[in-house]
């Protein structure tokens, strides 16, 4: 039975979802368009696409099923093939003795019903789904492959010579049982949302692990013999000499296939048992982050924003390896990316690619250091400058000098605090006086996992772990802290004490991989050099007299912000005690 505009209408304004006027105006647009009504709402997000199918299945008489956090059994889903499931949206989710019940975009389909009832022999009973839905259902075909993995490995890997020569290294690359290997390898990666893949020859076997949420996790462990192969194979995508064992290669490659794509930063570095690879994964599909999505919020946001406006000056972020440095500076980058600028990196790699930003990579080899780059970059009337990072007194003594000539210089130093980098800039060699007038400001910043919303379990600290904690944090200063936030309005009161307030653990369940978390944001202090700050940096003050007049300035620590974090159910306690402990 097909829905006709009319009807439809009739039951939008029988359901009160829109009003009468709106709804007669579209149906007009809609019938002189040719257009299906309900298409033409969700086009102009009058309606969201399970409200309207929810809207159908009453129409049709149809049930309509949410199944995103549905976890449907292997042998169930498989009932219809994957292929087939992807070409015509429909799914199998559960079986009853011999009804079967599927999930669909489209029940009019009627002939796709009655192929899946030829060829299972089963009584089918569609119901409506959403776009989304599917989706979502059709990940848990690729997640079932891991339990496929170990046959396709034994399989294959028997198929493979264990003659490296490097002129076998070629063919052995294009030979089908290596590339099904390395191709399942990078979409289980994808499909877990791995940051890094690495690839360990150990003396009998290969290991594999990926980076999930900054933590590495066995992945599977690979025969010897696919060692060469599987390397070459690599080397070969990213265009990399076979030939060559004794020195660190890098390369990268991409791939585009089913609406992503990913873009692999590979590393090769001999080792004593052959080589070992390290692939860096980045998403060029992902939606642009926002600093709020970070987990900026409140002043501190408030206070990044008003400075990256500022037309000069120093934005210093700060870190250790894997804090998400990288990502804060893009983020800015592109909130600052606009046609009336210019904006011009150098980095070491280039990370990602951005629209009208001139990217520049640095080669040491050829003489293309930093310092060397920025100094010919600023040639180029730049109104913003990104410097990956600040390793030495020349490149930061260009940078200080570009900030004071009226350009917006972005930056990454290696510094533990906020505080930190600013004696960190004078033992490098920068004058003070300079420091105190040209940086802006800095934000120091850690990645936390976020706690999975499906399972995680709300407890109370008791009186053993309150003393735990104030061995390693001053928890009086911290409760203030939380008192005085209006983002814990409702969690925390001026009453509150530790026992009150309610904290989150990780239990895990099926929708996090039993990990219990999922996802990363980012914790934060942010230290605005103002003239208080800027005199004590004159003074060649210490990091500890800086941080405690920021403080007073209404600076959050960086574990103070963890703690806000964990008390919103955003993280764990644990969680902050890991990424904040030096």
């Amino acid at each position: 039975m097909q829905i006709t505009n009319k009807q439809l209408r009739d039951f939008i304004t029988d359901s009160g979802l829109l009003e009468p006027e709106v709804i007669e105006e579209n149906f007009q647009q809609a019938t002189k368009q040719v257009k299906k009504l309900g298409d033409l709402l969700m086009e102009k997000k009058l309606v969201s696409e399970i409200d309207l199918k929810k809207l159908y299945s009453y129409i049709l008489g149809i049930p309509f099923v949410n199944l995103e956090k549905e976890v449907i059994a292997n042998e169930i889903l498989h009932i219809i093939p994957e292929p087939i499931a992807k070409k015509y949206g429909i799914v199998a989710f559960e079986k009853k003795g011999n009804d079967l019940k599927v999930a669909m975009k489209n029940p009019e389909d009627l002939q796709t019903i009655d192929f899946i009832r030829k060829k299972t022999g089963l009584k089918i009973i569609p119901c409506l789904t959403s776009e989304d839905n599917i989706k979502i259902v059709l990940k848990q075909y690729e997640k079932s492959l891991k339990a496929e993995f170990g046959d396709l490995i034994s399989d294959d890997s028997e198929k493979i010579s264990s003659d490296n020569s490097d002129d076998d290294l070629e063919k052995i690359a294009q030979d089908l049982p290596i590339v099904r290997i390395v191709d399942t390898l990078i979409k289980h990666a994808i499909l877990q949302s791995a940051s890094d893949i690495h690839i360990e020859p150990d003396e009998k076997e290969v290991r594999v692990r990926y980076r999930i949420d900054g933590i590495l996790h066995d992945a599977m462990t690979l025969p010897k013999q696919v060692t060469g192969g599987l390397i070459a194979r690599l080397k070969v995508l990213s265009s990399l000499k076979l030939d060559e064992h004794r020195l660190p290669q890098d390369g990268r490659f991409k791939i585009e296939k089913d609406g992503y794509k990913i873009s692999f930063r590979v590393s090769i570095l001999p080792v004593f048992e052959g080589e070992k690879v390290v692939m860096r994964l980045l998403d060029e599909t992902s939606k642009g982050l926002t600093l709020e999505k970070m987990g900026l919020y409140g002043d501190a946001l408030e206070k990044v924003h008003q400075h990256i406006k500022r037309p000069n000056g120093m934005i210093l972020v700060t870190g250790p390896t894997g804090s998400g440095k990288t990502s804060t500076l893009y983020t800015v980058m592109d909130i600052l990316n606009t046609s009336e600028v210019n904006i011009s990196t150098v980095e070491d790699p280039v990370e990602y690619r951005m629209p009208r930003v001139n990217q520049t990579q640095i080669n040491p080899k050829i003489g293309m250091t930093f310092a060397a780059a920025l100094r010919s970059l600023l040639r180029q009337d730049p109104d913003i400058i990104m410097v990956g990072e600040i390793r030495d007194g020349e490149t930061m003594q260009i940078a200080i000098e570009a900030a004071m000539t009226g350009h917006l210089v972005l930056s990454t130093l290696h510094t533990n605090s906020a505080a930190g980098a600013l004696p960190r800039l004078l033992d490098m060699g920068a004058e003070a006086f300079l420091v105190a007038s040209t940086v802006n400001i800095v934000i120091a910043q850690r990645l936390v996992r976020k706690l999975c919303n499906d399972c995680k379990v709300e407890y109370n600290f008791d009186q053993a772990t309150i003393k735990d904690l104030q061995a390693s944090f001053e928890l009086a200063e911290i409760l203030e802290v939380m008192k005085k936030t209006p983002q814990l309005k409702g969690i925390v009161n001026e009453k509150s004490t530790w026992k009150d307030i309610k904290f989150y653990k990780a239990k895990g369940c099926e929708q996090c991989n039993n990990e219990g978390y999922h996802g990363r944001q980012g914790i934060f202090e942010v230290l605005v050099i103002d003239e208080e700050i800027g005199k004590l940096i004159t003074a060649s003050a210490s990091t500890d007299e800086i941080e405690r007049k920021a403080k007073e300035e209404g600076m959050h620590k960086m574990y103070e912000d963890g703690f806000i974090k964990a008390a919103m159910g955003v993280t764990s306690i644990e969680e902050i005690i890991r990424v904040t402990k030096e």
